[in-house]
């Protein structure tokens, strides 16, 4: 029976060494002990496991079939201990360290800049970059690796990415102030089916929920204009040139004196906002420090009055 304690950072490494080189007589040079101290190393993690994880011979050393189903696993878990005290001691010594940030474009412009001013006040040594695009691109750049974590739609999260809710926000339709539609107090779907629609790219997520709930519907929208941003789709509808479905975070200042907003229901479209992470990548000691102002953030604006 295998003993009742833990394996050690040394018995580790011994086990790791020693499936990486083949030889007792390699790893204890790499390592800088003596072969009987690394033998004793092997032993006791081979007690405690309760497995013998490598065949020894004379003259060769190999992993047995529990030695080879261990031995990455020993590895992975000395790669992110490795990682995590680099992450450490760099904040604890106020090293420059680096994070990047994959985020809806709504979300760059709305709520990030309030965020990142209040981290910088903490972790001012910290580089931040924003990689601003649609969920698709934000999706992408976190399971690539890219990214350390990404704020993006929950409608559409891939495999094997993990989503933790932030927001919830109703859309409303934005329209120039002199349009016909402007004069209701609330709109449906199918009041829009004759406007010509201004729209996100077709890989965002606004525009999947839209062309969802437009199917769900029976409605045929038309899009005419297709746009990267909130505040150039705005120049456009002030232009007079079609109107827009759009989440309640980006309206426009109701100073503007060209555009209308109207709720819309029947359907209600609803944008779901979430952080995405990678459960297999350990966050770091920066990234868990943002996302906490993140998370406060969002709190407040739950409890802000609408």
């Amino acid at each position: 029976m295998p003993q009742h304690q833990e394996l050690s950072l040394h018995q580790l490494r011994a086990v790791v060494a020693v499936a990486r080189y083949g030889s007792f007589v390699a790893a204890a040079s790499d390592l800088g002990t003596s072969q009987p101290a690394l033998s004793r190393a092997i032993k006791q993690a081979e007690r405690t496991l309760g497995v013998t994880l490598f065949a020894r011979s004379t003259r060769h050393v190999a992993l047995t079939a529990a030695g080879r189903e261990f031995a990455p696993a020993a590895e992975r878990m000395l790669s992110e201990l490795g990682l995590q005290i680099q992450n450490v001691r760099e904040l604890a010594e106020q090293r420059r360290g680096h994070l990047v940030i994959a985020s809806l474009m709504s979300i760059a412009h709305t709520v990030l800049p309030s965020v990142i001013g209040a981290y910088r006040r903490t972790y001012p040594r910290i580089e931040l970059m924003v990689r601003e695009g649609v969920h698709s691109s934000v999706a992408d750049e976190v399971r690539s690796g890219a990214a350390d974590f990404g704020i993006g739609d929950m409608a559409h999260v891939p495999d094997p990415l993990r989503a933790e809710p932030l927001q919830t926000e109703a859309c409303h339709v934005v329209l120039p102030r002199r349009h016909p539609l402007a004069g209701r107090g609330a709109l449906r779907l199918r009041d829009l089916a004759d406007a010509d629609i201004i729209t996100m790219p077709v890989g965002s997520g606004l525009r999947r929920l839209v062309d969802t709930a437009a199917a769900s519907a029976g409605v045929r929208l038309n899009y005419a204009i297709t746009l990267n941003q909130f505040a150039t789709i705005y120049e456009f509808i002030g232009h007079g040139l079609g109107v827009a479905i759009v989440p309640a975070s980006v309206l426009p200042s109701r100073r503007n004196a060209l555009l209308a907003t109207r709720p819309l229901h029947e359907p209600r479209i609803t944008r779901r906002i979430g952080l995405l992470t990678r459960p297999d990548r350990p966050l770091s000691p920066a990234a868990d420090g943002f996302l906490t102002l993140l998370r406060e953030r969002y709190r407040g604006l739950a409890k802000a009055p609408a």
